[in-house]
């Protein structure tokens, strides 16, 4: 786990597949269809991580309308995904289980010791290119949002 082992933007996004509470995700799938955020967070339920989904899922319109989606990615089971999403009142995005942090290594934003992944926020092109990565989320950081929502291709 190192912030040198994440893509950087310019590289090819690692492609994926995990089970997820709307199903399987791939995200070689998802990018053929728009841009995508991917919001790796630590475990369902914690404050933090908490805070760091429902910031997205505010912003989810607005997310649309610039032809982006999101997915929540922990280690997590699906249970708990569904359970945490319940206590949310949902999320309009899927929340996908990497179990065994497998995807997150590939993005270098796993922890070994914890066996959880770092607060992480990867915006994914079209083309399947890292457009933006931020290893070390902040939830509720207008900077961290901005970078997000620029890589959108919002102007400001």
């Amino acid at each position: 786990m190192t912030q040198d082992a994440s893509p950087r933007p310019g590289a090819q996004a690692p492609d994926f597949r995990l089970p997820s509470t709307e199903g399987e995700v791939r995200l070689g799938e998802w990018t053929g269809k728009g841009k995508v955020v991917l919001a790796f967070y630590a475990e369902d339920g914690t404050p933090a991580c908490a805070s760091q989904l429902e910031g997205f899922k505010a912003e989810y319109g607005l997310i649309r309308e610039l032809g982006a989606s999101v997915i929540g990615i922990s280690r997590d089971d699906l249970a708990s995904h569904r359970a945490f999403a319940g206590r949310a009142g949902g999320f309009p995005f899927p929340l996908a289980s990497d179990a065994d942090l497998a995807v997150g290594r590939a993005y270098g934003v796993d922890d070994p010791d914890s066996r959880r992944h770092r607060r992480a926020v990867f915006v994914i092109g079209e083309d399947g290119g890292v457009l933006h990565a931020d290893t070390h989320f902040q939830p509720g950081s207008v900077p961290a949002m901005t970078a997000v929502f620029e890589a959108l291709g919002l102007e400001f």
